[in-house]
């Protein structure tokens, strides 16, 4: 007897089926890392608020630049009507230009036209051998200028004008405060927003929370150090362009080392950044669990510019990681430092923004799906 076989599932008449089904295969560490980067970048760069803050920055940058240029250059030379022999005393003098008269009537009467500030005219009985006239009121800047001083030295000359070392100090100060909040806060908020929104939970199914944190902190540690390098050029250009090189003789090695401390400082906040901030789920929260990182960044602002003039508390500060982006550089500009120095304190920059990086890591792996109340420091740290 004869049996018909049917068409079954894994008969002769059906498809062939693969034993197993395949799945597309998870990013790698890198490729993953680097998906998450591009978009934190090109979600800043499509930000209008981070574009018009930039070029707010930027153009504040060079008219600073610029502004210090035409405030501190040489004022024009006064003006003043020379007689006859007077001339030999105004002579040489770069703060005033003489105009030759014939005699002091003709000196008054250009004094009286507006001519010239003052008159500068021969008189026996100084013991100079000129007078000084005034319109309405004493020639005094006239009078300074013509004045014999003595030679004036220094024991221990400053190497640096102590206006235009406040003036530096502020700049690194406020640029590394208001660089390291910015992208700190940005990395906040997206941690929090990500975790509030549950978005993490399907990054997640697809990517290692490590690999979520290093593609924000490389993404916005780019955007930082790409803003920090471009202020440091348009400032160097703007010294440049002003002709301000002796400036831009003390200012270019300091500028440099700042950009090279700043872009390892960054990378240890922003993983303290992330890390705190996936201690919370919601955005109000937010702030509670960031100030001790915002008051590490505040302090060496506030440190720099009370304590700029002191040497000891700037050695200090060059080799605290949190200030040695702002303290070394500026020790660098004032030329207090070893040709060592700067490695050394780089050195422990590294060390503890590697250390940042590792702890930071492990709170934001532990904290990050963890919903409703905030996770304990102690909890974040033990998983």
């Amino acid at each position: 007897m004869s049996t018909q076989h049917t068409g079954t599932r894994n008969g002769a008449g059906a498809p062939p089926r693969p034993a197993t089904e395949t799945r597309p295969a998870a990013p790698r560490f890198v490729e993953s890392v680097s998906l998450i980067a591009g978009r934190e970048i090109t979600m800043r760069l499509r930000s209008k608020a981070f574009l018009i803050s930039t070029g707010i920055l930027m153009l504040a940058v060079l008219a600073s630049v610029v502004l210090g240029s035409l405030l501190g250059g040489q004022s024009e030379a006064t003006k003043v009507a020379v007689v006859g022999s007077a001339a030999s005393a105004v002579e040489g003098n770069a703060e005033l230009e003489g105009v030759p008269v014939d005699d002091r009537a003709a000196g008054e009467q250009l004094l009286r036209d507006g001519e010239v500030d003052a008159v500068v005219a021969p008189a026996a009985s100084d013991p100079l051998g000129v007078v000084v006239i005034g319109l309405d009121e004493p020639p005094n800047g006239v009078a300074r200028a013509l004045a014999v001083t003595p030679s004036v030295e220094l024991l221990e000359p400053a190497a640096v004008d102590p206006t235009l070392a406040y003036l530096v100090a502020f700049g690194f100060g406020i640029v590394f405060f208001m660089s390291a909040i910015t992208f700190g806060s940005t990395i906040s908020q997206s941690v929090v927003e990500e975790k509030q929104t549950r978005v993490v939970e399907i990054l997640l199914s697809t990517v290692s929370a490590r690999a979520l944190l290093t593609g924000k902190v490389i993404g916005n540690s780019v955007l930082a150090f790409g803003q920090i390098l471009a202020i440091a050029v348009l400032a160097l250009l703007g010294l440049m362009l002003t002709g301000q090189r002796v400036l831009l003789g003390g200012l270019g090695a300091s500028v440099i080392w700042f950009v090279v401390f700043f872009a390892i400082g960054f990378v240890m906040l922003a993983a303290l950044f992330a890390a705190s901030s996936a201690l919370v789920s919601r955005a109000e929260d937010v702030g509670s669990v960031t100030t001790p990182v915002t008051m590490l960044v505040m302090i060496p602002y506030v440190l720099i510019i009370v304590f700029n003039d002191n040497p000891t508390v700037l050695a200090i500060m060059s080799y605290i990681p949190f200030s040695a982006p702002v303290g070394m550089p500026m020790r660098v500009f004032l030329g207090t430092t070893e040709w060592w120095e700067p490695f050394v304190s780089l050195a422990i920059l590294l060390a503890t923004a590697a250390a940042a990086v590792f702890v930071g890591e492990r709170m934001y792996r532990n904290s990050l799906l963890k919903t409703g109340a905030r996770v304990k420091l102690g909890e974040a740290l033990r998983g």
